[in-house]
């Protein structure tokens, strides 16, 4: 094997290998144990910057920290130590009656010190509503959340899984594939102060971010395989991926100091919840307050909860690229059906290809490619770009590409999933 094919073969693994299907990674339970830690997270254009972040039991630093998974009705516990040079601590917004135990007294919770190991903090809580938060730590929060000390909280609802899982206990907030979009920014500069030891020099009221990150990457990066070993700090990508008809829940956290409006391209999303608390006129009645939009205004301190579905409508052509005789695929939009590209493609002479163009514009299609161009949609899914629709946001301290942006790929019926 040549080494371009290997090196095609490694690309094919980060952005699609066969693996089977999985939720939004975490630690799941209702007992976590986690350290406040320091470490480097890169960025695509080349920065290496000084973080801290929470951490898992004998783990790294992540940013953001783990995302905890629970279970609505679960008694939960948090057990925070401290390795980091300032006092840190966890709130947990949209939680009722935490108790916070060891430590010492801070202005919104009890803290582990500065420097010490040995001391813990114990939070417990009951997660008695379903739905979509965040925690972050209640010390210094303006420069602690800059810094990374932030993370998702997922209270899974009680609930049959004979329709598949929910967001809420509500048969309609069903969903097929759930992703995590944990929106955060980064002022180097404030980093840069605070490795130095110069943290008496900050000014936030003088904080400028230039980097705009989705679960701690950008992009490219968020739709690098999550967990890749050179990214150890950051471990979760954002890369969703969805069949025709199915519906994705789109779990968005504004866990950062500014608001960004976060686009999903392909359709229009139905916001169903806020704050982990479903839009509803009255209990039972399901999110028929929910708001259809084509942006999602992430404020914040804010979540959102999101369905997200797509089957080709309103396009105008056939997706697959079908004769009108041809059978409809499963969730086809009918209407369409056999429906031509209404534009003649130029030459492949006169086109630039893209890693991801099959060389078809169709879904499940793949077209004669030149000598090493594509390779890196294996099922010839349809690509939409996913981002901030603030155009300063999709680059990385104003190199492009980068930023707060992913794909979403449509994949062709019968395709695997993966995250």
């Amino acid at each position: 094997m040549t080494k371009k094919s290997n090196l095609l073969l490694a690309l094919l693994v980060l952005f699609g290998g066969n693996t089977a299907q999985a939720a939004i990674p975490g630690l799941s339970g209702s007992t976590f144990e986690l350290s406040a830690r320091t470490g480097h997270i890169s960025t695509p254009d080349g920065h290496s910057i000084l973080n801290w972040g929470y951490a898992p039991p004998a783990g790294a630093m992540q940013y953001p920290g783990p995302t905890l998974i629970v279970d609505q009705g679960q008694l939960v516990t948090v057990k925070l130590r401290n390795h980091l040079p300032a006092p840190v601590s966890i709130v947990f917004p949209g939680q009722e009656s935490v108790i916070a135990t060891g430590g010492t007294a801070g202005p919104l919770t009890r803290e582990v010190p500065a420097d010490d190991g040995a001391s813990e903090v114990t939070y417990t809580f009951r997660a008695n509503h379903a739905g979509t938060y965040m925690y972050h730590s209640g010390t210094n929060p303006e420069l602690q959340v800059e810094m990374g000390l932030v993370g998702a909280l997922i209270v899974k609802p009680t609930q049959t899984m004979a329709h598949g899982p929910r967001a809420y206990p509500n048969a309609h907030t069903h969903y097929q594939h759930e992703y995590l979009f944990l929106l955060t920014e980064i002022d180097p500069g404030i980093h840069e102060l605070v490795e130095l030891g110069r943290m008496g020099e900050i000014d936030m009221t003088k904080r400028n971010p230039v980097l705009w990150f989705i679960n701690g990457r950008n992009a490219p990066d968020t739709m690098l395989n999550a967990f890749v070993p050179w990214l150890p700090h950051q471990p979760y990508n954002s890369l969703p991926r969805m069949h025709p008809g199915e519906t994705l829940l789109m779990r968005v956290i504004g866990a950062g100091h500014d608001l960004h409006p976060f686009h999903p391209h392909g359709n229009n999303v139905l916001i169903i919840a806020r704050d982990g608390r479903m839009l509803e006129s009255s209990p039972g009645m399901g999110p028929d307050l929910g708001i259809s939009d084509f942006t999602i205004k992430s404020i914040p301190g804010q979540t959102v909860d999101a369905l997200f579905t797509w089957t080709g409508k309103g396009l105008g052509w056939d997706i697959y690229g079908h004769n009108p005789e041809d059978p409809l695929q499963p969730n086809e939009y009918a209407p369409d059906h056999g429906k031509p590209l209404p534009i003649q493609l130029p030459e492949k002479q006169n086109l630039t290809f893209g890693g991801s163009y099959s060389g078809s514009p169709f879904l499940g299609a793949m077209g004669a490619l030149p000598p090493g161009e594509g390779g890196l949609n294996e099922n010839g899914g349809l690509f939409f770009m996913w981002h901030s629709h603030a155009e300063k946001e999709m680059v990385n301290d104003d190199i492009f590409p980068g930023g707060m942006m992913t794909m979403l790929i449509i994949e062709p019926p019968g395709a695997p999933i993966e995250h």
